[in-house]
Formats: structure tokens, C-alpha cells, sequence
């Protein structure tokens, strides 16, 4: 079965604070939430070292594949489902080696580093932003355009970010998964998980 399937949240050091994260995750799961990304650019690697075996026992006991992002050496140590990396972030093959997990790219706006990434073993590419983003203002634009052409040849999952609301995931029902951050985490988590599914799936 594929896993890297439906809505995919990601923390954010505002929206997400660590004394709330758990009681957020209960309400975005329970929502319908499949995957979970930790993001923590700030923090050491031992000073969330426990949390993130916390947050990894969570959505082990709820059904959800939890996914570390850029921290390769603390995804050796915790061992996630999954390991989500940038184009600076390790080479692929390098990681592939010694991480057990599955390993998600990042490809921007380019289905070249997409097809370079499905041959070199990753599990998932992420495309985006496909609208401007509240989280990486500064992120690339990816066309709409370029996920229908992905998905002629990309054979893996394909993950859409950046920007993503209840309103324009409309245009994105070509993706596998819809990677997000305030869309999900800003007001009622509930509400904002039932729109956004409607939308995307109905």
C-alpha cells in the first residue's frame, strides 16, 4: 500500500509550538492528516532529540508516516518512516545507503531533478510553490503545468507545496500528496482539515 498518499502537514516554530504540538497533532490526525513532517531549522539535534521520538511513537500509534526534514543525522538517530531532503541537503545515493527509511526530494520547479532523483532511488519528489508561500516567501514558482507533465513520467509519489490553502488546492488534484503549513496549523485545525479535503477529493 502507498503511503505517500493525502494531506501532509508540516511544523512551523510559530504555528506549531513544541508545549502545543501534541494536542495539534491529536486534532489534525484525527482530521484525516496522513503524514507529518517535523521542520526545525533552529534547535540542536540533541535538544529535540526526545521530542522527535515522542512525535515518532505518536504516529506510529495513529497511522501516520512521519517524516524529518534536512536533519540527516538525526534521522539516523530516530530512525523515522521517512527523511525529506533538499538539493544541498546530502547526496541521495549517500543517504540511501545508510537510512532504512524512505527519502523524499525536493525538486522546485524541476522535473529534470525529479526524473535525476527517481533514478537515483528516492521514494517521493516534491514540486513547489505552487502559490506564493507565507512559510518561504522567496520559494520558486512551480507551474501547474509542471505537475501534469510529471506525472507522464515520474512513476513514484508526487508531493505539491507552497502556499496551499482550502481554496486553490482545487488546482492540484494531480498530486499524490499536499504538503502544508498554515493552510492546516492557522485557526481551526478541524475546519481547515475538512475544507481542505473536500476540496481536493470531492
Amino acid at each position: 500500500m502507498n503511503k505517500f498518499k493525502g494531506i501532509y502537514g508540516i511544523s512551523d516554530e510559530n504555528l506549531t509550538p513544541y508545549d502545543k504540538i501534541f494536542e495539534m497533532l491529536e486534532v489534525a490526525s484525527k482530521s484525516g492528516m496522513k503524514i507529518f513532517q517535523l521542520r526545525d531549522k533552529h534547535h540542536r539535534d540533541n535538544e529535540i532529540f526526545q521530542l522527535c521520538t515522542e512525535i515518532k511513537d505518536f504516529c506510529n500509534q495513529n497511522n501516520i508516516v512521519f517524516i524529518i526534514n534536512d536533519r540527516v543525522d538525526l534521522a539516523f538517530r530516530v530512525n523515522p518512516e521517512g527523511l525529506h531532503i533538499g538539493a544541498d541537503d546530502g547526496c541521495l545515493k549517500e543517504v540511501k545507503k545508510y537510512f532504512e527509511g524512505k527519502v523524499g526530494v525536493s525538486c522546485y520547479d524541476s522535473l529534470k531533478l525529479a526524473i535525476k532523483a527517481q533514478n537515483e532511488g528516492a521514494d517521493y519528489v516534491a514540486f513547489g510553490a505552487f502559490f506564493q508561500s507565507q512559510t518561504k516567501p522567496q520559494a520558486k514558482k512551480a507551474s501547474l503545468k509542471l505537475l501534469i507533465q510529471a506525472k507522464q513520467v515520474i512513476k513514484i509519489p508526487i508531493c505539491a507545496i507552497g502556499g496551499i490553502n482550502h481554496q486553490n488546492i482545487i488546482q492540484l488534484k494531480e498530486a499524490d500528496m499536499i504538503a502544508i503549513v498554515s493552510g492546516i496549523w492557522k485557526g481551526n485545525i478541524a475546519e481547515n482539515m475538512k475544507l481542505l479535503k473536500k476540496n481536493w477529493q470531492g
